[in-house]
């Protein structure tokens, strides 16, 4: 079992990772490999709505969207740390995702998908519900907590101060390793995974 973590943060070892540190933490205690990704201050193209990912099976806009979507088969958890700007994820990290979901969504389904939030004071739950939508549109198993998945803090050092939020980001991982684990206990009894009919897709005007 393999949990790829996605720092969507532009600074290295700010707040937003010190939660998914947190969160990988317990995670390894339960035995689940872990890898963080760290998003960078490089900027991310946003998807141009070409649709050609459709026949490529990828973007074409060749950057690291494109190195971690050839890589999602090895995960069975996303999860996706954002520091809150406006009431919303970071701009950069959001451009990254839509692409990411949009040429390579169909290696998402039956993955465990969660979001963690990190912000000074408020917002956090309006850019945790905007994170959630990439999960719920994907086939995806949702990770929740003992509470929204959200740390409070100006500067890492305040956010470990947090100790209700730290030991959301705890109770998250808890959660994350034991939902893989029961996923791994369905495939080895014999457990089909569900099968979907195939999409239909409609607009309000037909």
């Amino acid at each position: 079992m393999k949990a790829l973590l996605i720092c969507g943060s532009p600074n290295a070892n700010g707040c937003t990772y010190t939660a998914l540190r947190e969160v990988e933490k317990t995670l390894n205690a339960n035995g689940v490999e872990t890898e963080i990704y760290q998003i960078g201050k490089e900027p991310i193209s946003g998807c141009r709505a070409c649709r050609a990912c459709y026949k490529l099976g990828r973007c074409v806009i060749d950057d690291n969207v494109n190195a971690i979507a050839a890589r999602l088969d090895e995960f069975d958890a996303l999860i996706i740390g954002s520091p809150v700007y406006y009431a919303a994820a970071n701009s950069t990290l959001t451009a990254f995702l839509d692409r990411l979901f949009y040429s390579g969504g169909r290696k998402m389904v039956g993955k465990v998908g969660a979001a963690v939030v990190s912000c000074r004071r408020g917002g956090a739950s309006a850019a945790y519900d905007q994170l959630n939508k990439y999960f719920g549109i994907s086939n995806m198993v949702v990770a929740t907590s003992q509470y929204w998945n959200q740390v409070h803090g100006n500067t890492a050092e305040e956010v470990v101060q947090d100790a209700e939020g730290m030991q959301t980001m705890r109770a998250l991982g808890e959660n994350v390793a034991w939902l893989l684990r029961l996923i791994e206990c369905g495939k080895q009894n014999g457990i089909e995974p569900p099968k979907y009919e195939d999409k239909v897709r409609t607009n309000f005007i037909r």
